[in-house]
Formats: C-alpha cells, structure tokens, sequence
C-alpha cells in the first residue's frame, strides 16, 4: 500500500469550525496564475505601483450631492457585507507566502443560512437569545432618530453570531436591525417555533438577496442569461459547480465579490447632529475624533436615521457644493461607483484593522497573486467572451466628467506595461464594470430627471457573483430556491431592502 494514504489531505488538517461545512476552491481550475514579475519582490512593487493608482487623493466627508456617487443606496455597500459575512472567513489564509485554495477552509458556511445572526442557535449560545428572541443592548440615541438598541455586550464585546459584524458603526446598526426583524417575526407569529420563525427570516433574506441586492450590482443583462422564463434556473449555470457541497470559489471571494471595497464613501452621517458627519477610519493627523470604528459600545448619540442611507421615505436630492442648503444635511446618501477607484482612507488601514501592508488595494491584489488567480483576460477567455482591450480597463474613477483630481490611467501605462493584457482579475472586474453602466432613477425630489449613470458588474464579474450566489442557494436544500421557489412575501413581489428595515423598525404590516 502507497504511503501516500497516511498523508492527511490538503485543507482537513486545518482548524475547524463547527459552523464549516466547505472549503475554499476554483472555479477556473484549468487556467495558469497570473504572474506580474520575474520574481516575489517585482510582483508585489509592480501590484505597489496599480495599487497607487487605485486610491484617489483625499476628500473629506460632505453633505450634499457628489459626482463619485452611483444611483445604489449606500445601505447596500454594507447590506454586501453583510452578507460576505454571512458565506464567508478566512482567517488563516496569508499575504507573504503563497497559497493554495484547496487547502483554505471557509470558516461560514457557504449558503445563505444567517449563521452571523443564528450563530449555533439558543441551545448552544444561550447568551445570545431571551426566548425565541434574540437578547438586545443598551438603548442608543441620536438627534432626530427614535432610541434604538446596540448589539448585546460583555466588556464592550458584541455577544453576536459572528463578531464581524461589529467591525463599523453602520454594520454594527444593521446587526441590530436583523435582531429587531427577528424579534417582530416573533411577535407577529406567537403560536411558531423558533426553527419556524427562522426560516421565515432567512427566506424574507434570502428574497431581498435574490430580487433587490443582486439586480443593483449585476447589470440585467448578465441575471437574464441565468433566466428561464424570467425565473433563476439552475441548469443555466455554467461556470460553478460542485460536488457534494457548495463550495467557496476564491475567483469570488477575493476578486468578483471585493466590488464593495470601491462603493465605500470617505464618511457618512448618521443623523441630524453637527458632530455625526463622521469618517470611516479616525483622522491619523487627529486621532481623538469621531470615527466610524467598531468592536466598542455604540457611543452617545450614534443612532442612524436609516432614511439618510435607504430610501425609507423621498427626501429632498440637495445642491452639490453647497453647504447652506438645509436639504444637505437631511439626504439620502449614495454608494460610490463601482470602478477601479477606492477612496483615500483605504490607502493606509489604521493598525488594529490591518497591516503590512496597509493598502486596502495592494492587499486585494496581492492576495489574488498569492492564491494564483488567473489573470481577468483569461477568465474572460474561459467563459467564452471577448476580453477587454487594454484601453477599456482604465484606472480611475468612473464620473461622467474627469477633473484635473480625477486621473484616468489605463492598465498598460502602469509599472511599464506589466499589466497589458494581464489585469488582475479583481482590477479587471471593476473595470469591466465602467463598460456596463444604467441610468437609474434616483428616490428623491430635486434629482437628475435621467438618474444617475450606475456602472454594474458585467458579463466577468457578474456572472462570477450571481453563479456563486444562485449556487449556493440551489445547493442549500433549505433555502428558498430550493424549498419554494415561487415564494414572495405577503406583502408582494416588490419586498426590497427597505422593506426589511422598515419592518424592523416597526413599519408597515406583519410579515408571516
């Protein structure tokens, strides 16, 4: 007998967690890594150098209209993460040796099971739950908001499914949120058991991931060839299979599925307070100010008016440039286009949240080289499609009118041409996207009568996102797809985010 048998296979000698069911894996196993040097040292300085040209220079958060914004609600950037922390952690993978997918192990499981929100259920995370519902934290005010709840903590710690979702303000309200959505699903249907009252939720979910999240960041021409007679039909998957379970292709999770990274704006404010106009990351030149980090109790005044962040309600769009107008401050704020441009705080991560580097941009990329994704020209060739040329992947922001602040750089200028015919595919895929832009229709009065150019992940990282999104619910034997695949809430077929947020917060009629 070989001794090959006694050699633990790749991946089942890392640790596990009881929520894991999968691993991380290829979607393109017959394509070659890409490669941007002759060796470690030229990689990283040549992907240094596209990173550079990734991040845009310093605005400061504002009030008001703002040419980088798309037509998608910005709630969506972290409804996106969200549910990246629902399908999937890699906590052992690393940036200074290269690694092998099929030895990573998801530490979610891949599907659409809200495991950041059940965790392993009241019997085995009591703490977390009074009942059927969950347990919530210390009221939380802010100016012209009604009081809402923090997460439930232990010495500052987040007693939630995954702590993730603490990370942010703005992740941090939205768990609470999902927390209240339950705990009403609870009241409006006593005589249910949990399980019941679970599944409902995660259907109710799994509905608004299906028919709202996914149709604003893939462009309908990509959801229509997975269509039979306007329905998802499973056999239309061309690219992602699996064996016995789901699986967590890294073509997804570290390129396609990075899309958010671009949407993030400089900062956000929560409510009508002067002070709550606030940055993502703290000032390093004034450390002491208010920022939008988490993993702390919600601080003083922090409650977020959920209309400044989906359309709960019409407000009034406001007048760019203008910091008199009253209607600035009030406004619904929008996602940044998804392009191949993150904002400046990205540029350098504060320490806590991550390091060497510090690069958002050169970390994405890196960790693509590091796992030998193939390059976007070939993943385009593989799925039968004609790439795009060198002068169509442009580096920069997407905004109908480029300034002397808004450099547009396209990919074979960078590092002596390294890059043509080579993107990375997480560059690739954002850049494809300045290629399929829609005019959407913008929820507010005063706004551009022809909406608001959006860019949309197109026929690469689209297909890429809604393959693995529509795989791993046809693969769940308890999820909607698979369960009812005709089922819509009773409220109708139109149940979108803003939806679930209104009913959380007590709005509308009871779901069932």
């Amino acid at each position: 007998m070989s001794s090959r048998h006694a050699i633990v296979p790749r991946g089942l000698n890392a640790t596990r967690s009881p929520l894991s069911q999968g691993r991380f894996g290829r979607m393109f196993r017959k394509l070659s890594p890409a490669t941007f040097g002759a060796n470690d040292a030229a990689n990283v300085a040549n992907l240094s150098a596209l990173a550079d040209k990734m991040v845009g220079k310093f605005d400061a958060p504002k009030d008001g209209p703002d040419a980088e914004e798309s037509g998608i609600p910005s709630l969506y950037t972290y409804f996106g993460q969200f549910i990246d922390h629902d399908i999937t952690f890699d906590p052992v993978s690393s940036l200074t040796r290269q690694q092998d997918p099929d030895g990573l192990v998801d530490f979610r499981t891949p599907s659409f099971d809200m495991d950041n929100v059940y965790g392993r259920g009241p019997n085995d995370q009591p703490y977390m739950y009074d009942g059927n519902k969950f347990r919530l934290g210390e009221k939380v005010s802010g100016t012209g908001v009604a009081d809402t709840s923090d997460l439930p903590r232990f010495k500052g710690r987040a007693l939630i499914g995954d702590p993730r979702n603490d990370e942010n303000s703005i992740v941090s309200q939205f768990q609470a949120l999902m927390l209240r959505f339950h705990n009403r699903m609870v009241d409006d249907n006593d005589s249910l058991s949990f399980e019941d009252v679970q599944q409902r939720v995660r259907f109710h979910y799994q509905y608004v991931v299906l028919n709202d999240f996914l149709p604003r960041i893939v462009h309908a021409s990509v959801l229509d060839e997975l269509k039979t007679a306007g329905r998802y039909d499973r056999s239309k998957l061309a690219h992602y299979h699996w064996k016995t379970y789901p699986f967590m292709p890294v073509e997804f999770s570290v390129a396609a599925y990075r899309l958010g990274h671009s949407m993030i704006r400089p900062g956000y404010r929560l409510n009508d307070a002067d002070n709550m106009l606030l940055q993502i990351f703290p000032d390093p030149n004034n450390p002491d100010k208010n920022a939008l980090t988490g993993f702390r109790a919600m601080g003083p005044g922090r409650a977020i008016d959920w209309g400044r962040f989906i359309d709960l309600d019409t407000r009034a769009y406001g007048v760019e440039d203008d910091d008199t107008n009253p209607d600035n401050k009030r406004r619904l704020q929008f996602a940044y286009r998804i392009d191949t441009s993150l904002v400046d705080p990205l540029r350098k991560l504060p320490p806590e949240v991550a390091s060497n580097p510090a690069s958002l941009a050169l970390r994405n990329l890196e960790r693509g080289w590091r796992l030998g994704l193939p390059s976007g020209q070939a993943v385009a060739r593989a799925m039968n499609l004609t790439p795009l040329t060198d002068d169509q992947i442009i580096i920069g922001k997407a905004v109908d009118e480029p300034g002397p602040d808004d450099p547009q750089a396209p990919i074979a200028s960078i590092a002596n041409g390294v890059f043509a015919g080579n993107c990375p595919l997480w560059a690739y895929i954002l850049a494809e996207a300045r290629q399929f832009q829609t005019a959407v229709a913008i929820p507010a009065t005063g706004a551009p009568a022809g909406g608001i150019n959006t860019p949309q992940l197109g026929p690469v990282g689209g297909r890429i996102v809604a393959e693995v999104f529509l795989g791993m619910l046809f693969g769940d034997n308890s999820s909607v797809l698979s369960q009812d695949p005709q089922w819509t809430p009773v409220t109708g077929p139109g149940f979108a985010l803003k939806d679930l947020v209104a009913y959380a917060l007590g709005q509308g009629d009871p779901l069932h």
